[in-house]
């Protein structure tokens, strides 16, 4: 393959593209293409505006890459060359040399709308908020708690309640609007991260630098939001149709013409005093808007320990020194506060005898427990809340939501539905440890033909809770189908108690499953509201981390449900790993199991198949092999890897076959 004509030029669009895909950034797509075509472009560039005849380049990157050339010769004392601008003159015919040319109608080029929010709307207070991050820095970022925090003095709509009560849109919905105009960008799991793109440091930068200049700094106080919020559209766009040349002009002129359209005509009105709030709860402290300006608040614990010295580095408007949260017996524990972007848990609490981070505690009666069922859990197409309403007539009022895992399960809902968020956690819901998969007989027979028996439990394995219930209710079937599968049932149930470890639980109809859920739901009430729940902050997990630091811990400790959603929802996040043990389990006779022992060998897909490619390269000796005995090395390599487990883990000589063909197909 040739080299590329523009080396210089291909690493610094390599560079942005690296960059793009850390931060999930939909740009990888562009820049991606400019680098490919830069690669295969075998014309010398004399200056970046000249790449503009490449695909995937236009005038804004090619004004990147001009920046970057600058910098480079700044720095290596080279001059900067220069682009020169040949007009083409239009040739005239030579029979008709006095002939004027008929200029055709020529058409303006229709210039790209640039996007501007609206003064204090939502997507104006969370582009400042997240311009006081540091800028070109990929690890940091804001929850959606912080950023919330942070972004609602700028705002007059508020990013937690509705300002109409018959909607259901906050300022936060705007948030969707700023990822798909690709201003800011998402990433993290469990705990959701988000952070400016190149396009939003630009526009962040001109609405600080139009709102500096014209001297309304003083609007991001709170404003009286009851007679104005409703007069405003939430995500209101100024539109520039007839705009100058230079795109930073025309963001500047929309920005000015915002600030004169929200510019107060008058004195305002004194904000209202809050309400005073119970003793059971934290004081709130407001933060500042200047990223500077370190001011106390109490608003986040210290989720992870780190040393001294780095504290300073990773300082953030909204630590503060220290909170206090009331045990059972009423005693106020101190805890320290610092940075919530502090690295990820050290998985060594059993050495150390100390926790790897700061658990939060949800005292006795701030909290009830409550039933969550599954909304496809129905008797009948046409009867859809007999479940429900049985379950109410037992005293028991579920709450009914989609599950991501299994068909019933029990969270601790908080009586203050903003007790988490001041902790800096999302929602209002802890998760307990307690799981129910109910199973009909004539379902749990077709689970068993199609594979999602095995793939349902190895997903509560993932999940990490402790206590999982199956229920399986009986149903009247056909006399053959009972005579054919009552083998496989009886074998799958013993396989869920004994290699499982689950607990198998068989009723007769479903209104005896009703009773158990509400008697479950009596007995978690007695066990749990008595006594206090300890919670690990979001920030402390991730997808690799979750199950070491769970099975690390001596003490039972629960997380939120946000997080628990986002753990073990299907495609969520999903992994290259998660893809793979996907893929392999497609192969009938694969379980979850067997699929991780695999795993354990060959991490990726690539590996996979250049390990199955590569028996076909000859022996020891250097010696080619045909293509049956190629075939033969293929069929047998996953079963001498994992044939010698006993257990679930135990690939066969036959399973492994079919792999190795499925995978090792030329």
């Amino acid at each position: 393959m040739a080299e590329c004509a523009n080396p210089l030029l291909a690493q610094w669009l390599k560079e942005l593209l690296d960059e793009a895909r850390q931060r999930n950034s939909k740009g990888a797509t562009v820049y991606k293409t400019a680098y490919e075509s830069m690669k295969a472009c075998p014309i010398v560039f004399t200056h970046p505006n000249e790449a503009q005849a490449l695909h995937g380049l236009g005038p804004k990157l090619c004004a990147r890459l001009t920046d970057r050339l600058r910098e480079h010769c700044t720095d290596n004392g080279l001059p900067m060359p220069t682009l020169s601008r040949q007009k083409k003159k239009r040739s005239m015919p030579d029979d008709q040399p006095d002939a004027t040319p008929d200029p055709g109608p020529s058409k303006k080029p229709r210039k790209t709308k640039s996007y501007v929010p609206a003064l204090r709307s939502g997507p104006y207070a969370i582009l400042l908020a997240l311009s006081t991050l540091q800028e070109h820095c990929s690890s940091d970022g804001l929850t959606k708690q912080q950023l919330i925090e942070i972004a609602q003095p700028h705002s007059e709509s508020s990013f937690t309640t509705p300002s109409d009560p018959t909607k259901f849109y906050t300022a936060w919905a705007s948030m969707k609007t700023l990822q798909n105009k690709d201003l800011v960008v998402e990433w993290g799991r469990p705990t959701k991260k988000y952070g400016l793109s190149e396009e939003g440091w630009e526009v962040a930068k001109k609405i600080k630098a139009i709102t500096t200049d014209a001297g309304l700094s003083s609007l991001n106080t709170e404003r009286d939001s009851a007679t104005q919020s409703t007069e405003r559209r939430l995500d209101k766009v100024v539109d520039l149709e007839d705009v100058p040349d230079d795109e930073d002009a025309s963001i500047e002129r929309a920005i000015r013409a915002s600030l004169e359209d929200h510019a107060p005509k008058g004195p305002r009105t004194a904000a209202k005093p809050r309400k005073s709030q119970s003793k059971d709860t934290l004081p709130r402290t407001r933060p500042s808007s200047a990223p500077s300006q370190t001011v106390a608040s109490t608003e986040f614990l210290e989720l992870l320990s780190s040393p001294a010295a780095d504290r300073s580095r990773h300082s953030r408007p909204w630590a503060g020194n220290s909170t206090d949260i009331k045990d059972s017996s009423g005693r106020r524990e101190k805890e320290p506060i610092s940075s919530c972007s502090a690295a990820r848990p050290k998985l060594n609490a059993s050495q150390n005898n100390t926790l790897p981070f700061q658990p939060l505690r949800l005292a006795p009666g701030t909290f009830t427990v409550e039933l969550v069922l599954d909304n496809r859990e129905v008797r009948s197409k046409t009867d859809r809340d007999y479940i429900q309403e049985e379950l109410r007539t037992r005293g028991v009022q579920p709450i009914v939501r989609p599950l991501d895992l299994g068909d019933a399960l029990w969270v601790a809902k908080c009586n203050d539905p903003r007790l988490l968020s001041r902790l800096g956690e999302e929602g209002d819901e802890v998760i307990l440890d307690w799981i129910l998969e109910r199973k009909r007989l004539d379902d749990l027979v077709s689970s068993i033909k199609d594979g999602r028996f095995h793939e349902q439990k190895f997903r509560m394995h993932k999940s990490g809770v402790k206590n999982v219930v199956y229920l399986i209710e009986e149903i009247a079937m056909s006399l053959e189908t009972t005579q054919k599968f009552h083998e496989h049932v009886m074998s799958a149930i013993s396989s869920t108690q004994v290699v499982n470890g689950y607990f198998v639980k068989r009723t007769r109809k479903l209104d005896d499953t009703i009773r158990y859920l509400a008697r479950m739901t009596m007995m978690l009430k007695t066990l749990y509201e008595s006594k206090p729940i300890l919670l690990i902050p979001s920030a402390s997990l991730s997808p690799t981390t979750y199950l070491p630091l769970l099975s690390s811990l001596a003490t039972p400790h629960h997380i939120t449900y946000d997080s628990f959603a986002s753990l073990v929802s299907k495609s969520d996040s999903l992994t290259i790993r998660d893809i793979f043990l996907k893929m392999l389990m497609c192969t009938r006779g694969i379980t979850g199991d067997k699929a991780m022992e695999i795993q354990k060998h060959w991490q990726t897909p690539n590996a996979f198949v250049e390990a199955l490619e590569g028996c076909g390269r000859g022996d020891d000796l250097g010696v080619v092999m045909d293509e049956e005995a190629r075939a033969k090395r293929r069929r047998e390599l996953v079963w001498k890897v994992a044939g010698g487990f006993v257990g679930p883990r135990k690939i066969g000589k036959a399973v492994g076959a079919k792999v190795g063909e499925v995978w090792g197909e030329p």
